[in-house]
């Protein structure tokens, strides 16, 4: 199989024109085909030179195999090595340990997911100082990159410093002062999560009930509300990753607002994966994950707050319960005006996430939608195939994350066939929470893990675990059904094409 060096100059015709392209000597390139890769740190630049021809991701791995990095440990007799009589050997680990070198995994679980080449290339760039003027610079880009994929005009819209989980303490420590009666919406895991957060804000929540795997049923909130009408606040979860059901966000905050509640809104896992219209919505307060399907390094949580909750935070008596969480001091930092120092940003993460959703952008955000949704339909038509049945009902389900029981003459053995695909393919699924937990797997595709190749090996190789466990799968009906969904889509996408032509 040709190199990647290779590839390059049949490109371009001659190791000449390659050096040219670059801005290189030509014993630059001539060197790169004797070693038979290219750098790893050549990766972008020639993805973008090969107009996607040769992957960024190609060069990467190839540099590794070629020339893994290693960085060994002292030998014990050496010199400068600590000696057994130092007292600081009493705290030394007790084996030897080297550099971490991760497998290269197939995430298809609940998340993270897999990171794109150009996330990972571009996290790799030398740090810079959180006040310098060209990383101020690339904050406003990154405003503005995520109030697109947002929906919004919201000034404060900015990535908080922490996972998800911090997004949602984010939200209820400003918005929630002791005492606040707060509607919570609970269908999984995450709106119970919710409710924790309004109890430790000294709030009282009052809780409306649906069954894991349905829908927030508006009509009990709009009951709840009646009852409370002193209620300030109404949170629920858009898309619960624990079960893999997606709620109409819109219907409800249409309900909250009709009794002068504000709202919170979870979009962890529904960002950039589904519709999220913050502004057509009327959304009040949104948090999400930057490692579900934007497809960035876990850690960030992209919030979202319109004017009127920030002028009723400002407006409140006495210091909200965090300080780190304080959105009256993060304001001097990430909003419109001077910065003003208020912790240390973790600088590469940003810059992760500025290039995760510049890919947002230019795919598209409708595209980026429709991708969720063509994927889905495969991976859908290969699993019923299989005589495996989903948990949500079709109407209600979130195409990024998708939750299947588990019949019951293998229930015992789901662990092992999740084990058996991490071990046997390289390939992670999840396990069900809660009440679920041993029933659902959850099947994510989510970002850049949403690919075809991604659902063909997960099918494929769940076909085969599950044929060697004794369940009756006939290999190969998976495959041949998510063929043919595809082929569909591309059939009705060719028609409507002609349609509007």
């Amino acid at each position: 199989m040709a190199s990647c060096a290779e590839r390059l100059v049949e490109i371009f015709g001659s190791q000449a024109e390659v050096a040219r392209a670059l801005r290189l000597d030509r014993a630059v390139v001539n060197n790169w085909m004797k070693a038979g890769y290219i750098p790893a740190r050549w990766a972008m630049q020639i993805e973008t030179l090969s107009e996607g021809r040769i992957q960024s991701q190609e060069v990467l791995h190839e540099a590794q195999r070629a020339k893994p990095v290693r960085v060994k440990s002292r030998p014990d007799d050496d010199p400068l090595s600590l000696t057994g009589d130092s007292s600081m050997t009493d705290f030394a680990p007790a084996k030897r340990i080297s550099s971490f070198h991760p497998p290269q995994r197939t995430l298809m679980g609940p998340g993270p997911t897999e990171i794109h080449p150009r996330v990972l290339t571009t996290m790799s760039q030398p740090a810079i100082g959180y006040l310098d003027p060209v990383f101020v610079d690339m904050m406003e880009e990154l405003k503005s990159l995520l109030r697109y994929t947002y929906q919004t005009k919201n000034a404060l819209t900015f990535p908080a410093s922490g996972p998800g989980s911090v997004g949602m303490e984010y939200c209820f420590v400003n918005m929630v002062a002791p005492g606040d009666k707060v509607i919570v919406c609970r269908n999984g895991v995450f709106g119970g999560r919710m409710i924790e957060n309004v109890e430790r804000a000294r709030g009282v929540p009052v809780v409306v009930e649906d069954a894991w795997g349905e829908q927030v049923d508006p009509q009990k909130l709009e009951d709840a509300l009646k009852k409370n009408p002193d209620a300030r606040v109404v949170a629920f979860v858009h898309a619960e990753t624990s079960t893999g059901v997606q709620s109409d966000a819109k219907t409800l905050v249409e309900i909250a607002h009709k009794h002068d509640a504000l709202t919170i809104v979870d979009a962890v896992t529904s960002l950039g994966g589904v519709p999220v219209r913050v502004d057509e919505w009327g959304i009040d307060a949104i948090y999400s994950g930057s490692q579900k399907c934007l497809s960035c390094t876990p850690g960030l949580s992209p919030v979202s707050f319109s004017d009127r909750v920030v002028d009723y935070v400002k407006a409140r008596d006495g210091k909200i319960q965090s300080w780190f969480m304080d959105m009256n001091l993060l304001l001097g930092y990430w909003g419109a005006s001077t910065r003003t120092y208020h912790h240390t940003a973790p600088t590469n993460s940003l810059f992760g996430l500025h290039e995760a959703l510049l890919l947002i952008r230019e795919e598209g955000l409708e595209n980026c939608w429709a991708r969720h949704h063509r994927h889905y339909l495969a991976l859908k038509a290969g699993l019923e195939a299989m005589g495996l049945q989903y948990l949500v009902r079709e109407d209600a389900r979130l195409p990024q994350m998708n939750a299947i029981h588990i019949p019951e003459s293998i229930q015992a053995k789901e662990a092992d066939v999740r084990k058996r695909l991490l071990a046997d393919f390289n390939l992670e699924i999840g396990a069900g929470l809660g009440p679920l937990a041993g029933k659902i797997w959850r099947i994510g595709l989510m970002g850049y893990s949403c690919r075809p190749e991604n659902v063909m090996l997960c099918l494929s190789a769940l076909g085969s675990v599950l044929d060697d466990i004794g369940y009756p799968v006939h290999v190969g009906d998976a495959e041949s059904a998510a063929h043919q969904a595809y082929a569909q889509v591309h059939s009705r996408a060719a028609q409507q094409k002609l349609r509007t032509a």
